[in-house]
């Protein structure tokens, strides 16, 4: 399943009070420990992130204690102890079996020691699968038939529409636009290899200045540089955003393209910005860019809360109008 596809099971599970444990997983730097904890924030429950790689048995079983001659186990203070949240176990597979098999008792009984899983509590788990080179162990049959198991992969449109919410690099998105087969390309010949994760550091790097390939890799960054230089010949994007763009073409490259249509996505500051936007590239552009933009625009906009002004506009303006009637699927996204 896709990251959007994931997050929207996992809502379900927390909707639907199913407290049954599941697995997810994925390869790395795809964004499994970031989704759960945007589950967790989005319903306001608390979040406990246990690397069982970096426990010992008894960090988690916790200390034997004598107390009147009976041995006691005290449970560590990350475990939770009251409210509601999720108690993720996170490198599952990369914890030694030793490891694993007191993470069982806690996956199956909700217990472990002296130690219970508060109700109202969540225990999902995630790791790496053995293609993806991680240093992984099996993982126990009968560990394993106690999880639900989701398999997550990486897809351009879930980043995109997380990386327009968040602020990613309007260049990085536009890149990525055009590039998608480099949002995910493991290379463990390398230290540095393109992934979700890496391209959002790489955006803290751009925006800072600096060299994008200690996150990336050197090949990626270098297709980056090239996608670069064609910033130099788009478009001023600024008369088309103030409704002043009548004598403005759009770009005739495809990646210059990509890049017109993201950077006004990015830059649309209000609904007034965005209906200039709209406009602008409905009359310049075929419908097929136009629809990508508009699916784009639409997030951005709900995200700002100007989601309804943009429509009272584009109920006004009948190119526009005519356009959703051919696209109707996009008003519901």
């Amino acid at each position: 399943m896709t990251p959007s596809e994931l997050k929207a099971y996992l809502d379900n599970l927390i909707r639907k009070n199913l407290y049954i444990s599941t697995m997810i997983w994925g390869a790395p730097g795809i964004g499994k420990s970031s989704i759960v904890g945007q589950v967790a924030k989005e319903h306001g429950i608390d979040f406990v992130d246990v690397r069982l790689s970096q426990l010992a048995p008894t960090d988690l079983r916790g200390l034997p204690v004598a107390e009147d001659g009976i041995s006691k186990w005290y449970p560590p203070e990350f475990l939770p102890r009251s409210g509601e949240g999720i108690l993720f176990l996170d490198e599952l597979n990369m914890a030694p079996p030793a490891m694993q098999g007191v993470a069982q008792q806690l996956i199956l009984d909700r217990r472990v020691g002296s130690y219970t899983v508060p109700h109202g509590w969540f225990v999902w788990a995630a790791g790496n699968r053995k293609e993806d080179r991680a240093a992984v162990f099996d993982m126990p049959a009968p560990l394993a038939n106690r999880f639900l198991h989701l398999e997550v992969q990486s897809d351009f449109d879930s980043f995109k529409a997380f990386a327009l919410e968040t602020g990613v690099n309007e260049q990085i998105i536009a890149f990525l636009s055009f590039r998608s087969t480099l949002l995910h390309k493991l290379d463990p010949q390398q230290p540095a290899w393109p992934s979700p994760r890496s391209w959002v550091m790489a955006s803290q790097l751009r925006y800072a200045g600096l060299n994008i390939a200690p996150a990336v890799g050197t090949g990626a960054a270098a297709e980056f540089a090239a996608f670069i230089t064609l910033y130099e010949t788009l478009p001023n994007l600024t008369p088309i955003l103030e409704g002043k763009g009548n004598n403005i073409p759009f770009p005739t490259e495809p990646s210059a393209r990509y890049a017109t249509a993201i950077g006004l996505t990015v830059r649309a500051a209000d609904a007034n910005q965005a209906y200039n936007a709209f406009t602008w590239l409905n009359k310049v552009a075929t419908a097929e860019w136009v629809q990508l933009f508009a699916v784009d625009l639409f997030r951005v906009m709900r995200s700002k809360g100007q989601m309804g002004m943009l429509a009272n506009f584009v109920k006004k303006d009948p190119n526009l109008q005519k356009f959703l009637q051919d696209f109707q699927q996009l008003v519901a996204l």
